[in-house]
């Protein structure tokens, strides 16, 4: 299933896209959100369907805003260098554990929405990510296998960098990842059931029609389930928590010369199966 939000941001509802069309489902379920994920509700939004079928609710107004497709989430988890070709481009080693750094959860926007460059930036960059959102608490796992069981779905994530922030400013990396609308998320969230093979898709990013990533899951370091395995060791996931998982190479800081979004430019970004995204920068 594709689990979508729509409506001004701040006050999103629930909906589901089936056959193309944007069906609302806030009559039946509050929002997409931890409590959600948590109660196994997804279950019951996967029966509600088999048992009414997808007329049974109205369709939502093309001209309504596509909202980020989960409610704001308690954490935001990023993963570096987790591409073997991107970790070359960036003239670092390849790493021998995940390496994590966290993102302002006010960060996550719709798809579509403008993307603001932040104020004394000259340095904002692109990535194009596969979002990982977990569906059940998972403290501790096993192994990785069984942490596949603890994913809700996928969806893509635009892992937006300001990296004097980022590299120049004290070597934090927070500080460059978490300016207002540096987490673009959308337009779906893919069920994991509806994913067959989540390490076997392309992933493309353009600005202004010009390709600047083009990049596989294939070349992940570490995959989704043992991400979600690894991260469990060091703290507790929660439902609805998002693992944004790594970026393949092109990104601005990797151009020789290095280049950067300016107010004006059109970023657009797909992974396959999971649509596309479209931001115009403005100035913050």
């Amino acid at each position: 299933m594709k689990l979508i939000r729509f409506g001004k941001r701040g006050s999103e509802k629930p909906g589901l896209l089936l056959d193309g069309i944007r069906r609302d489902l806030s009559s039946q379920f509050r929002d997409w959100d931890s409590d959600f994920f948590a109660s196994g509700e997804l279950n019951s939004l996967k029966a509600l369907f088999e048992r009414r079928g997808a007329e049974a609710f109205s369709e939502v107004a093309a001209a309504e805003r596509w909202g980020a497709p989960i409610a704001r989430p308690r954490k935001i988890i990023c993963i570096g260098l987790n591409f073997h070709d991107h970790a070359h481009e960036a003239g670092m080693e390849i790493p021998k554990e995940p390496i994590l750094f966290m993102k302002a959860t006010n960060t996550m926007v719709g798809p579509y929405d403008d993307l603001l460059i932040p104020r004394r930036s000259s340095k904002t960059d692109w990535e194009v990510e596969l979002g990982v959102v977990i569906g059940k608490e998972a403290r501790y796992l096993e192994s990785a296998e069984k942490s596949a069981e603890y994913i809700a779905g996928y969806c893509i994530s635009h892992d937006v960098s300001e990296r004097e922030f980022q590299l120049e400013r004290g070597g934090q990396w927070s500080k460059g990842k978490s300016c207002d609308t540096f987490n673009p998320i959308g337009p779906w969230l893919s069920t994991a059931d509806d994913v067959p093979d989540v390490m076997k898709a392309p992933m493309k990013l353009w600005v202004n029609g010009e390709l600047r990533q083009n990049g596989t899951t294939k070349k992940m370091i570490f995959g989704p389930a043992q991400l979600v395995h690894y991260i469990s060791q060091f703290m507790t996931l929660e439902p609805g928590d998002l693992i944004s998982t790594g970026t393949p190479p092109g990104v601005g800081l990797g151009m020789k010369p290095p280049r950067y979004l300016k107010t004006g430019d059109v970023i657009e970004l797909e992974i396959e199966g999971l649509g596309k995204q479209r931001q115009t920068c403005v100035q913050a």
